[in-house]
């Protein structure tokens, strides 16, 4: 059963940084693409940054870019997210997820909080 599990969220303020991090157990996600995902209540999931097995191609919203930067490593079957000048929009629950490229995310973390105050 792999699990998936987040850590590093918290209360900043806004212009602080957190690095976000995604820890995989039950086995090896070196081939599985993974995501950032983020939720506010109210509002639907959203997709923050994606990245690919190698690590060499990424995406990211257009509300994030040039502040977040993911990354991965694959020895401690690890995700990171990197977030810099965070504003309170940043404010949400993030998850980090896997899955195979074209089928979708299979596994999903619990979610960690992140809260930007102004």
């Amino acid at each position: 059963q792999v699990q998936l599990a987040e850590s590093g969220g918290g209360l900043v303020q806004a212009g602080d940084s957190l690095r976000l991090s995604c820890a995989a157990s039950g086995r090896t996600l070196s081939t599985y693409v993974m995501g950032w995902f983020r939720q506010t209540p109210g509002h639907e999931r959203e997709l923050v940054s994606r990245i690919n097995w190698s690590g060499g191609n990424t995406y990211y919203a257009d509300s994030v870019k040039g502040r977040f930067t993911i990354s991965r490593d694959n020895a401690k079957n690890t995700m990171y997210l990197q977030m810099n000048s965070l504003k309170p929009e940043d404010t949400a629950v993030y998850s980090c997820a896997a899955g195979i490229n074209g089928y979708g995310y299979k596994y999903w973390g619990q979610g960690t909080q992140v809260t930007v105050s102004s």
